[in-house]
């Protein structure tokens, strides 16, 4: 993946890398540098209160849309988890993929997106998130996500432990 905006150098240190303008302390309070792991819970908390109230009004500035290609930056990255900010124009989405056994999350700071998930061996599932809506998964969940509503969107998605390379399918029936 190569982002639209240069991403921060990894600071895998005692902090947080942070970019822009959200240095501010509430992210580093957030990100809780020295938490070396995160739960689907924590993490849905995080990206929940990134995309809600005065921390979203801190990020949707930040946000950009392109094409053909979705736009994203790092936002943070500690030893225990990562933080991205990803945007969405109609017709944009991704291809089946895990995020390589790493706990995932993401919220919805602009628009909709829809998400195809599936667990190894379960149905396929298809939910539609809008402004405030989040979700926590686990390592061995598969999914894809694209924008689903009539204007752009905007999501802040975190994972633990950082850095785990993603893995496509063809379909999610491939995840096995």
């Amino acid at each position: 993946m190569s982002s639209a905006l240069q991403t921060p150098t990894p600071d895998l240190g005692l902090g947080a890398n942070l970019d822009y303008d959200v240095a501010d302390p509430f992210l580093r309070d957030l990100v809780i540098p020295d938490r070396p792991l995160w739960t689907p819970t924590q993490l849905r908390d995080l990206t929940a209160a990134l995309a809600g109230g005065a921390y979203a009004d801190r990020l949707r500035p930040l946000v950009r849309y392109t094409e053909p290609q979705r736009w994203w930056t790092r936002l943070a990255l500690t030893r225990g988890v990562e933080v991205w900010l990803l945007s969405w124009l109609p017709g944009q989405g991704t291809r089946p993929h895990d995020h390589g056994g790493a706990a995932g999350s993401f919220a919805v700071l602009t628009g909709e997106v829809q998400e195809e998930h599936r667990y190894p061996g379960g149905p396929i599932g298809v939910r539609k998130l809008q402004v405030g809506d989040g979700l926590g998964f686990g390592g061995d969940r598969a999914h894809s996500v694209r924008q689903s509503g009539i204007g752009p969107a905007a999501t802040v998605h975190a994972y633990s432990p950082p850095l785990l390379p993603t893995r496509e399918y063809e379909s999610l029936e491939d995840l096995v």
